[in-house]
């Protein structure tokens, strides 16, 4: 009998390690598979355009050198688009935080009436969307057109983030706690700074990063929106203008001077929109984790 309880145990550690073994190698797949391809992208940006056009650089610098990013700084305007998204990036967070707050703590309560319905208009948004044409009509209308905050106020509330936030206060936020602070004399507004938000950094440090980095790669509002004032282009638009300018001097090099290969110009201008955000995330990535495991609790 102990022989074969002890080869049943050995079996099932044995099936445990090939499950464990596979586990790790598909998440060393999936890790790889993110990562390739921005090392890949950082590669060719410090490459230069001779290996890059013969296709020979693939997870290593072959040539180095720092000419594409010497091209991106050389335009005296690019610090000005970088302060801009930088502000953008900032008012957009802080403006789209306050008004997901402020909608998700009391659709969050039980005691609202009519909660289900108001849920259900936030969550319609999700599926059906006037379209680019109302929207470009609404901004024309409104006087926003060339002004910075064309691109800010706009997107500046988003239903996902209101229903994600809603299910986390739900979960972590019990009404016993309201009651107990209600029966010391507190409102609605104090139950809100003194208790909810002090209780909700992990999910306040998660969608402020969805906001962020949605406001920072986003070009394409800025792109309807930002014609005439040039000095309000964000680096995302800023980049993707000194990109099609470069492509057409590659085309046209006969008659032009030709800035770079467009292909090390784009790869360098992805590494350099995308440094900002990676300095960011460290910082709050404890905060991100906790706040996607509150996310995921339902009702």
């Amino acid at each position: 009998m102990k022989a074969v309880s002890g080869t049943l145990t050995l079996q099932r550690r044995r099936r445990f390690d090939i499950w464990d073994v596979l586990i790790r190698l598909i998440l060393i797949i999936a890790s790889l598979a993110c990562l390739l391809p921005f090392v890949h992208v950082a590669a060719k940006s410090l490459s230069q355009d001779a290996y890059v056009i013969a296709n020979k650089v693939y997870l290593w610098p072959q040539g180095f050198t720092l000419d594409a990013y010497g091209k991106i700084f050389a335009d005296a305007s690019i610090l000005r688009s970088l302060y801009v998204s930088v502000l953008v990036t900032v008012l957009f967070t802080i403006l789209g935080m306050i008004v997901t707050t402020c909608a998700a703590y009391p659709l969050s309560r039980k005691s609202l009436k009519g909660r289900t319905v108001l849920t259900f208009i936030f969550m319609f948004t999700l599926y059906f969307h006037g379209g680019i044409i109302p929207e470009y009509m609404l901004v024309n209308n409104l006087g926003l057109l060339d002004t910075i905050w064309s691109i800010i106020l706009p997107p500046a509330f988003s239903a996902f983030n209101l229903l994600i936030m809603k299910t986390s206060l739900s979960s972590s936020i019990p009404d016993s706690l309201e009651e107990s602070a209600r029966i010391d004399g507190a409102g609605h507004f104090r139950i809100l700074w003194s208790i909810v938000l002090p209780l909700s950094k992990p999910i306040i440090a998660t969608l402020s990063l969805f906001y962020a980095v949605g406001r920072w790669n986003t070009y394409q509002d800025a792109l309807f929106y930002i014609k005439q004032n040039v000095d309000i282009r964000p680096l995302q638009l800023k980049l993707y203008y000194l990109v099609i300018q470069a492509t057409e001097s590659f085309q046209l090099e006969a008659t032009q001077v030709q800035l770079s290969n467009p292909e090390v110009l784009k790869a360098s201008c992805v590494v350099f929109a995308t440094l900002p955000i990676l300095c960011v995330y460290p910082f709050i990535q404890k905060y991100f984790v906790q706040g996607v495991m509150l996310g995921a609790i339902k009702e």
